[in-house]
């Protein structure tokens, strides 16, 4: 398996905060490894309390469904096909953006959550985390 540790997660927090800080919100960014063990989060000043749950959750949804939780939310409304899914495991299930798969090789070896803001603010976050990912040079072992 690939190893998504705790060098990497900073990096990728660290690419996440500074595109919180251009757009003016303070955010909480979690980093999970391929079982959806917490490796790293971080919560900036004066974020909300309640997103440091929720951006653990976003990611823990995303490595569990290998995609990012904002592909849940057409399919979770009332009278869809997945409506209640955000129920099950425990109310874990996160459906609404800011969580993506971290994906190397076409495997999924991790995830990054993004919560504090708008669902479009959560989602341009983690989206620069995933850049950041993107241009290392994490190897599948």
């Amino acid at each position: 398996m690939s190893k998504i540790n705790l060098e990497i997660a900073k990096q990728l927090i660290d690419g996440a905060e500074e595109e919180a800080q251009k757009i003016g919100v303070q955010m909480v960014i979690s980093v999970v490894d391929e079982g959806g063990n917490l490796i790293a989060v971080h919560r900036m000043d004066d974020a909300w309390l309640a997103s440091i749950e929720i951006a653990q959750n976003k990611a823990w949804t995303s490595v569990a469904l290998k995609m990012p939780t904002s592909n849940l939310a057409e399919a979770t409304v009332p009278n869809a096909e997945l409506f209640g899914l955000n129920t099950t495991n425990n109310g874990r299930l996160v459906v609404f953006g800011g969580g993506f798969p971290l994906v190397r090789d076409g495997k999924v070896i991790g995830a990054v959550g993004v919560s504090g803001s708008s669902v479009e603010h959560d989602v341009q976050v983690a989206q620069a985390a995933v850049h950041v990912f993107d241009a290392l040079n994490v190897s599948v072992l």
